[in-house]
C-alpha cells in the first residue's frame, strides 16, 4: 500500500499530494505524527475523503504516529447510474440498501426538523417517496407514545419498496402505504393532512417541483399544517454519502439547482403564510410551519 508521509507539510501540500496519488492508487495511507493530527483534527481528513470521494477507513495508531487509511470508491456502484424507472428504488436496487438514518448529518437535522414541525401534535401525516418506510420508523422510535395515535400515509412509485413497507408496518393499523405515481395522487382520494414530509422526491425529473408543491399546499394541507422537505446535497456512491449535489454534464459538485429549488419553495411558502427555516448539510431540510391559524 502506498503511504504518503506528510510530516511537516501544510494542508495545501497534503491536498495536492492526495489529488495526485488518488488518481493512481485505490488504497493508500497518510502518515502523521500525533501532534499533527491534533493540530489538523480528524474532521479535516473526513472532509478530505469527501472531497476526493474516498472511504475513510479505521486508522492505525502507534506510540508516535497515526496512519490514516483511504480507499477509492467504486463509482459504478451507485443508483445514480441506473435509468429512471420505478424499480430504480426497489428492493433489489442499491438505493434501497442506503441507510441514511445511520448517517449523523442526516439523522440529527431530520430529528430537529421533526421537533420544529411539532410532529407529535400532527394527526395525519403524508410522506411522498416513502420507499421502505425509514422516515416513519424514525418517528416511531423518537415518539413511541404519540405514534399510535396518529395516522401515517406513505406513497411511493416502487411496488417492491411499498410491499416491503407494508410488511414492516403490518401490525400498525394506523399506517397505510400506496404504490402510486405522485402525478396521479388525486386518484387516491386521501383527504387533508396536517403534515407533509418528502425527502429527496419532489426534485425528481418525473415531477414539476413548482406545480406539485403548489397543488399539495392548496389541496392536501390543513390551515395549520407543517411541511418538511429534504433536498439532497449529496450523492450516494459505493454505500457512502458524498457531500455536494451533482447536475448533468458536470464532473464536480454544483449547487445551483438545489439553491434555486429551495429558494422557490421558501418564497412560495412564505407567501402562503408559512414560517420557513433551512437547515442541514448533506441533506438540506426546509421546515415550514403555518402561521395562518395564529393570524385568524
Amino acid at each position: 500500500m502506498y503511504i504518503i508521509d506528510v510530516k511537516g507539510n501544510s494542508l495545501l501540500e497534503i491536498i495536492e499530494q492526495v489529488e495526485t496519488i488518488s488518481e493512481s492508487q485505490t488504497h493508500f495511507g497518510i502518515k502523521l505524527s500525533i501532534k499533527e493530527i491534533e493540530k489538523f483534527g480528524f474532521s479535516t481528513f473526513t472532509d478530505l475523503a469527501q472531497a476526493f470521494q474516498l472511504r475513510f477507513k479505521t486508522p492505525k495508531i502507534d506510540k508516535d504516529n497515526i496512519l490514516l487509511l483511504f480507499e477509492s470508491l467504486n463509482h459504478n456502484n451507485s443508483f445514480h447510474n441506473i435509468s429512471n424507472s420505478s424499480e430504480k428504488y426497489g428492493v433489489d436496487s442499491s438505493f434501497f440498501h442506503i441507510q441514511k438514518e445511520k448517517k449523523f448529518s442526516f439523522l440529527y437535522y431530520y430529528r430537529e426538523a421533526l421537533k420544529h414541525a411539532k410532529v407529535t401534535k400532527r394527526k395525519r401525516i403524508l410522506n411522498l417517496g416513502i420507499n421502505r418506510g425509514d422516515e416513519f420508523k424514525l418517528i416511531q422510535k423518537l415518539y413511541p407514545k404519540s405514534f399510535n395515535a396518529q395516522e401515517f400515509i406513505g406513497i411511493d412509485f416502487s411496488k417492491s419498496a411499498i410491499e416491503y413497507a407494508q410488511k414492516s408496518f403490518k401490525k400498525k393499523k394506523n399506517c397505510h402505504f400506496y404504490c402510486e405515481d405522485i402525478n396521479n395522487l388525486d386518484s387516491l382520494n386521501l383527504g387533508i393532512f396536517d403534515m407533509l414530509i418528502s425527502i429527496g422526491t419532489l426534485q425528481s425529473s418525473t415531477l414539476n417541483l413548482k406545480t406539485t408543491l403548489m397543488h399539495l399546499v392548496q389541496n392536501y394541507l390543513s390551515k395549520d399544517a407543517a411541511i418538511i422537505l429534504g433536498f439532497p446535497n449529496c450523492r450516494w456512491i459505493d454505500g457512502e454519502m458524498i457531500y455536494g449535489a451533482r447536475v448533468p454534464n458536470y464532473n464536480f459538485s454544483e449547487l445551483g439547482t438545489v439553491i434555486k429549488d429551495i429558494y422557490f419553495c421558501k418564497k412560495y411558502l412564505q407567501q402562503k403564510r408559512f414560517r420557513v427555516t433551512i437547515t442541514g448539510k448533506d441533506y438540506l431540510f426546509l421546515t415550514a410551519t403555518s402561521i395562518r391559524k395564529a393570524e385568524s
